[in-house]
């Protein structure tokens, strides 16, 4: 059944909401959560998803009661498929008794299965042609904004929006460990850079990164500070080698609350595609971000002053693969991006002493 208004149960008291991914993936459905809680205040609301989740949901409080970890299901990739496991997650599920269960984890050609297996009393997400598995769906399209899709998707259950953003709390405590970890005032920019992503067709060379900071020490006196998590190690270790000085290196030292409030001391963050991007949209951080093959129609931040795309598909010769083009991407665009940044939004002294 594919609709813009679905038929609810009488009273709607559970509600289950699958999406069992990462951190940019979960921001950009915080928005629909919020739009769902508004619609629903009363309701229990359960996130199946992954453990690592609860780290973000105590920094967007209110939208979700509880997390359940998934448990995997035959065809989707984020947690191996045992089947005996499976089987008594779901009938602990069953047994739990969902009022409406929403599939959030991509087109539903093998989610749709595992949400239908809950046995929620209605059932709603995406779906491609001819797949009748949930009691509402709507078309799976990939020509708009993710924050948009989702939005879209809870509307069909009666959630109207509550504004775009994901509404991320920062906690005094992670407040307070950003500031011993940044270095104190300068008259250059501070610079975060991102050089990680979970794709590697999604990294843009360490060394252009490094290039890039060479520029724009050059330019403005910037100084710059590394983030990512252990397995960008080897990346940043190039970076921060080829910088040779007025880098502080912060790979794998933070937690996500402390990440986030190192981003909020920041004049710039230069991004790939990755989670990283969707935390700076929540907390209005200005970026640079870098696509290459994603696309920047269905995962850019909204705000497009603010957040500034260099699309290396615009950049790349036309025999190479969209995979290949991150790679292939010059320093000159996304220097000249930089720079635009820096001039739009000179002197953001609220974000270079985090917290005062």
């Amino acid at each position: 059944m594919s609709t813009s208004s679905m038929s609810l149960p009488q009273e709607v008291r559970r509600i289950a909401i699958y999406r069992a991914l990462f951190l940019g993936d979960l921001l950009m459905t915080a928005p629909a959560w919020r739009a769902l809680r508004r619609r629903f205040p009363g309701a229990e609301i359960t996130l199946i998803g992954l453990p690592w989740a609860s780290e973000l949901l105590a920094h967007l409080p209110g939208l979700i009661d509880r997390l359940v970890p998934f448990a995997g299901f035959e065809g989707i990739n984020e947690v191996p498929y045992v089947p005996e496991r499976t089987a008594a997650f779901l009938e602990a599920q069953r047994t739990h008794g969902y009022d409406l269960a929403l599939q959030m984890h991509g087109d539903g050609s093998v989610s749709n299965g595992f949400v239908q297996a809950l046995a929620a009393k209605a059932s709603l997400g995406f779906a491609l042609p001819g797949d009748n598995r949930l009691t509402a769906s709507l078309p799976h399209r990939t020509d708009r904004n993710e924050v948009l899709r989702w939005l879209q998707l809870v509307a069909a259950a009666g959630a109207a929006p509550d504004g775009y953003q994901a509404g991320f709390v920062l906690a005094d405590r992670d407040v307070a460990r950003a500031r011993t970890l940044l270095p104190g005032p300068s008259e250059g920019p501070l610079i975060g850079l991102h050089v990680g992503a979970k794709d590697p067709a999604r990294r843009w060379p360490a060394t252009r990164f490094a290039a890039l900071g060479q520029e724009l020490r050059r330019r403005s006196g910037a100084r710059f500070v590394l983030t990512g998590g252990a397995g960008e190690l080897p990346a940043t270790a190039v970076v921060r080698g080829m910088l040779d000085g007025g880098v502080t290196d912060l790979t794998a030292r933070t937690t996500l609350g402390e990440f986030a409030a190192v981003l909020v001391g920041l004049d710039l963050l230069i991004t790939n595609d990755t989670g990283a991007s969707h935390l700076a949209a929540a907390l209005g951080v200005p970026s640079v971000v870098l696509f290459g093959p994603t696309r920047p129609e269905s995962y850019a931040p909204l705000d497009r002053e603010l957040h500034r795309v260099v699309d290396a598909v615009e950049h790349a010769p036309a025999r190479l693969s969209p995979e290949a083009t991150l790679r292939a991407l010059p320093v000159e665009p996304v220097l000249a991006a930089a720079l635009a940044q820096l001039e739009a939004y000179r002197g953001r002294e609220a974000a270079r002493s985090v917290g005062a």
